[in-house]
């Protein structure tokens, strides 16, 4: 009877093992699949923000941005009203077109979960901004932003306020120790 029980207890202990060993590679497994998820959704973040950085709006794109800047979450009705306040001919076919194409470009989130669907800017107008400076500065001058600096300088286009904010940036200091 001894021999039964601990052949039986052998093969227990053996079986417990295995399922130790496999239960380690699951979980090792899971860890490695997670860090590569995480990872997966960093890089498929940061080329969404690089494809929105080399994409130029349209006037009319852009006056729908800069409505969503300002106003956070609207309705397509609500951007058609203040698009085209004095419009007798409806213009909702063209908001729904525009939206369309800033939410397929990156720049506008849908929220489905209502039943009036509300819109929002997926890009700060900083983000915006700062791509298109980006963009112009590799076409004209080789990607140097001094020379536009120095023309906006010359030109008296920034402010004594502005540049000061400049030199706090370069001296890092952040916006917080520029208010005390």
């Amino acid at each position: 009877m001894k021999r039964r029980t601990g052949a039986r207890l052998t093969s227990v202990k053996s079986a417990l093992k295995k399922i130790q060993e496999n239960f380690r590679f699951v979980i090792d497994s899971y860890d490695r699949l997670s860090y590569n998820y995480d990872k997966l959704s960093y890089l498929i973040w940061k080329l969404r923000i690089i494809k929105v950085k080399q994409q130029q709006l349209a006037n009319a794109e852009l006056a729908v941005m800069d409505l969503l800047w300002q106003n956070d979450r609207l309705t397509a009705r609500r951007i058609r009203e203040q698009l085209y306040p004095d419009e007798t001919k409806a213009q909702h076919g063209t908001v729904q077109r525009l939206l369309q194409r800033l939410e397929d470009k990156g720049y506008v989130e849908r929220d489905r979960s209502l039943s009036v669907h509300l819109f929002s800017a997926a890009i700060s107008r900083q983000a915006y901004a700062g791509g298109q400076l980006e963009l112009l500065a590799s076409k004209l001058t080789a990607g140097s932003f001094a020379p536009l600096i120095t023309h906006l300088v010359e030109e008296k286009k920034i402010s004594h306020k502005e540049i000061d904010r400049i030199r706090a940036i370069l001296d890092g200091k952040t916006g917080e120790e520029e208010k005390r």
